[in-house]
């Protein structure tokens, strides 16, 4: 659950990270990116180790929200499924032409 959650965090922020704050960036790549402690973080900004925590946590929701509105990630997560399928369609020859280009034609819509 933990891993889950990290690598959702990791995409969240790929995709929003230029909305958020310079702090808020750099703690966010600093405990999800470098594995930095809570105390590390709070040691090398001179805060408490309870202000970093609810930095991250506010950020952390504030990804989801963002995510809840604009939908960036799921979208990113379809598009890959969906060219997987397709690539395996091609590949193993599974699929008609037609399911092929109606493939293609949604992914189209999706941009």
């Amino acid at each position: 659950m933990l891993l889950e959650k990290t690598t959702r965090m990791n995409f969240l922020f790929d995709f929003y990270q230029a909305l958020l704050t310079d702090k808020q960036r750099s703690y966010m790549e600093l405990y999800y990116l470098d594995d930095h402690s809570l105390g590390e973080i709070a040691e090398s900004y001179g805060v408490s180790r309870q202000a970093v925590y609810d930095n991250i946590r506010r950020t952390e929701a504030m990804l989801e929200e963002y995510e809840e509105k604009l939908c960036l990630l799921e979208k990113f997560q379809q598009r890959t499924q969906m060219l997987a399928q397709l690539t395996t369609g091609i590949t193993e020859r599974s699929m008609t032409v037609e399911e092929q280009l109606a493939l293609i034609e949604q992914l189209k819509e999706w941009d």
